[in-house]
């Protein structure tokens, strides 16, 4: 489980701009109108659906080359419910083949669940219901056959402010098969890198660093600032591998300090130039990792300070 020296690895983010690989979707409302008995259909029908998606997202990723890739968190949208991690449960023999092909491909998988992960609130059902979403996607990852480890990362924010210690100690309470993957990524607002690093550390937890996000926080002129690496090297030692280092890389879209992502990667910090696994999280998606593989990946071989890409 290693990127075997072929540099960084650039992953993709869910979704491509183009149709190749696109997931169904329903919602709560739109479930509830059926029947119970309907309910079961709908619900087996989707995630058989969704599964065949999946594996399509699988072959797209090795006919490009690329060996990360993000699950979305929707992909079985529902499954922290009795009804729905009971129909999941049904596909249990065709997600172990769909993770068999990742691991046996190279393919590293991760998840990023959604912003209703809270682990710190001031409110025990949001703490509860956390949790619950948590145990569901470490549960997928269990039936996938994917390692109880930071290889299989579930990578959350993090959450209420000013809620530190809170934080630690659910992260510790937390069992096994969501422990052991958890991350904690920085965000522009209300935990910078620094912060987050501290709480890495304390829980005994990865820490996957965002470039983007900690320029946005800090208000940092360029990416070649120097805390980028110093950061890097920091939260590396919260790897138990420091070769499964991840991190995440984006740009604003209309200025240096815009958080919301832009189509493609413009700049990418020369600190980046020896992580071994990179999320590239830009709208155009396989376009942006395209055009690193293009230009970034073999100017780094020749000059290793570039920076500037397009």
């Amino acid at each position: 489980m290693n990127n075997k020296n072929r540099g960084p690895e650039l992953g993709l983010v869910c979704i491509t701009a183009s149709e190749e690989v696109r997931f169904r979707a329903m919602t709560r409302k739109r479930l509830l109108q059926f029947p119970p008995i309907e309910q079961e259909q709908q619900l087996r029908n989707l995630y058989g659906e969704n599964l065949k998606r999946l594996n399509q997202a699988i072959r797209f990723c090795q006919r490009q080359g690329i060996h990360l890739y993000r699950l979305s968190s929707a992909v079985f949208p529902f499954s922290d419910d009795p009804l729905g991690a009971a129909i999941l449960s049904e596909f249990a023999a065709e997600l172990q083949q769909v993770g068999d092909r990742a691991l046996q491909s190279g393919i590293r998988l991760v998840l990023h669940p959604d912003q209703f992960v809270v682990l710190n609130s001031d409110r025990p059902d949001v703490i509860e219901n956390s949790i619950k979403i948590l145990t569901a996607h470490a549960r997928l990852f269990d039936l996938m056959g994917q390692p109880r480890s930071a290889w299989a990362l579930m990578n959350i924010h993090g959450g209420k402010g000013g809620r530190t210690e809170r934080l630690v100690r659910v992260i510790q309470s937390l069992p096994d098969p969501i422990r052991l993957r958890l991350t904690l990524e920085n965000d522009e607002y209300t935990y910078g890198a620094i912060e987050i690093l501290e709480i890495c550390e304390a829980a005994g937890i990865p820490m996957v660093f965002d470039a983007h996000h900690h320029l946005v926080h800090d208000r940092l002129v360029s990416y070649e600032d120097s805390s980028i690496e110093t950061l890097l090297a920091a939260a590396r030692r919260t790897w138990p591998v420091p070769e499964w280092q991840l991190v995440h890389i984006s740009n604003g879209r209309e200025f240096l300090h815009d958080p919301r992502h832009s189509d493609v990667i413009e700049q990418m910090p020369s600190a980046y130039r020896q992580i071994p696994w990179i999320e590239v999280e830009a709208r155009q998606k396989e376009r942006a990792i395209a055009l690193l593989q293009e230009t970034w990946l073999p100017a780094i071989q020749t000059c290793p300070t570039t920076n500037i890409l397009v």
